[in-house]
This record gives structure tokens, C-alpha cells and sequence, in this order.
């Protein structure tokens, strides 16, 4: 009885510390996919693309206003929005300067043309894009479905329209 009770012990630590890795794995490798090739890197490499969005909608799902929080950033919000880009669709050059923000690709495939990188960075589901305030681009949906993408961003300009 006590030899069972410890081998469940040690298979289940054993087994929770599998499981701990293989998502670990899981997410360094999802965060890492779609960043700009090692040795494609330079400032302003890419000139400015697409100055419009097209067969793009933008839904806001939820936002926070932050002068309300610990943090305290007056005329911030927090917010995540939803977004679909047809086949052919592109989201217009703009900066992220002033609106840090994580893009997850849910489904289909985008291909960003940043200014911070000499050739187009793919991305495809499971990926994770960061825009910091290094980041200025464009994207356009390169791929033959619907693109499905998650942002989570931090906007200071409530007249900011870009995507």
C-alpha cells in the first residue's frame, strides 16, 4: 500500500513536470515564430506600404481605462480587440510609437512588411507578433482564407484609427 501511494506520488510529479515542459516548449517556440530572420534587422530597411486598410473590420472587445488603475496612465486604455482580414486585405502603414500592443494570429496567414526588417515576416496561427514603439508597418492577409488576429494594446490617442 505504501509503495503504490509513493510511485502515484512520484508518476504524478513526474507527469506534471512533463506536462510543465512540453507547454513551456509549446510557448517559447509560439512567441519566438514570425520575428524578423537574425541578421534581416535595421532601422528603417522597409519604407512605408499600404496608406489604407482594406476588407479589414475591427471589433472592440473590451477595454480598461488605466487612470483608473495602479498604474495610473492618464488617457490610456487597455484593450483587446478582434480583428478579420480577408484574402488580399491590408492593414495601412502605421506606427506603434505611442501604442505598444501583442497581436495573436488565431487562423489564417499575414505577412507584415516592417520597418525594422529588410524582408516580410510571415505569420501564421499560433503565432505571437509584438509591436513595440520600434515597430512602424504594414500587413496584408497573403494567404487564401480569412485571417482571424487578437490585439491586446495599450492606446494613448483615442482618435488613433490604425490597426
Amino acid at each position: 500500500m505504501i509503495m503504490s501511494s509513493r510511485i502515484g506520488r512520484n508518476f504524478g510529479r513526474s507527469t506534471t513536470a512533463a506536462l510543465v515542459l512540453a507547454a513551456s516548449a509549446m510557448l517559447s517556440t509560439a512567441a519566438l515564430a514570425g520575428g524578423c530572420p537574425a541578421g534581416k534587422e535595421g532601422v528603417d530597411v522597409t519604407k512605408p506600404g499600404a496608406m489604407a486598410n482594406k476588407d479589414a473590420t475591427d471589433k472592440e472587445l473590451a477595454t480598461i481605462d488605466l487612470s483608473k488603475e495602479k498604474v495610473a496612465l492618464a488617457d490610456h486604455q487597455f484593450r483587446i480587440r478582434r480583428l478579420e482580414i480577408q484574402p488580399g486585405g491590408e492593414i495601412a502603414w502605421h506606427s506603434h510609437a505611442d501604442r505598444p500592443a501583442l497581436i495573436y494570429i488565431i487562423s489564417g496567414k499575414m505577412t507584415e512588411y516592417a520597418s525594422n526588417c529588410s524582408v516580410p515576416i510571415v505569420h501564421t496561427a499560433g503565432d505571437v507578433a509584438r509591436e513595440t514603439s520600434q515597430t512602424a508597418h504594414w500587413w496584408k492577409n497573403t494567404g487564401s482564407k480569412t485571417a482571424v488576429l487578437i490585439s491586446a494594446d495599450i492606446l494613448h490617442d483615442q482618435t488613433d484609427q490604425n490597426m
